[in-house]
């Protein structure tokens, strides 16, 4: 199977630097939909045959010009949701956005004890993704687009690579609409094919002035 992870599109959180996580969650900022107007287009080569999305209404957004497009239905699946903030939910400062981070690369490390105060260890978290992930699988996709989070997207893919380490969390950003690529299945493992960090629309579609503490490579 060809797994596309798609960020969703820019919303007032990534704007201002606040760490978001809770349900529905914002809407997309204006470039947001402009972000997610430009995802047809990105995505015109692939054989798109199913759109999952997670709970929160920006993913639906993003997804919503790929589903016009192409007369597929999206699937919400509530595994695909962001690493959950815990106590970090709503933060701004450095305290918060370093705390949040860290965890997460503490699991792109291997460390999958690690608990989101207040929220999810590692463990809780793949599992989640994982489940949803194979139940794409098991539909007979071979061609799956899945709209979902900065966070959860960087992680899931380095840690689920076998053809990639840790260090490449810490290196790359995820902006909005940003896709990586993988290919592969729940058993046989996954190999990791292309991560473009970039609007999909290209360098006009990207705010460099956002502070989007979820796009932002992992501090090691």
């Amino acid at each position: 199977m060809r797994l596309v992870l798609v960020r969703h599109g820019q919303t007032p959180a990534n704007v201002a630097g606040v760490i978001e996580s809770s349900f529905p969650g914002p809407g997309l900022t204006g470039l947001g939909v402009e972000q997610a107007a430009a995802v047809p287009a990105a995505l015109a080569a692939e054989s798109v045959d199913s759109i999952s999305v997670s709970r929160l209404v920006r993913t639906h957004l993003t997804a919503a010009p790929l589903a016009r497009a192409t007369g597929i239905e999206p699937v919400e699946r509530p595994g695909l949701h962001e690493v959950q903030a815990g106590v970090y939910e709503g933060g701004t400062g450095r305290d918060a956005i370093q705390g949040y981070v860290g965890v997460v690369a503490r699991w792109g490390a291997g460390e999958l004890d690690a608990r989101m105060p207040g929220a999810e260890d590692g463990h809780e978290f793949f599992a989640r993704f994982d489940a949803d992930v194979r139940a794409i699988a098991d539909s007979g996709s071979r061609v799956a687009v899945v709209v979902s989070h900065g966070a959860a997207i960087r992680v899931w893919s380095v840690v689920r690579s076998g053809n990639v380490d840790a260090s490449f969390l810490y290196e790359r950003d995820l902006g909005n609409t940003g896709v990586v690529v993988l290919e592969g299945s729940p058993d046989e493992g996954w190999t990791l094919l292309t991560w473009q960090g970039d609007p999909v629309g290209g360098h006009a579609l990207e705010d460099e002035t956002a502070l989007d503490p979820t796009g932002e490579a992992a501090s090691a």
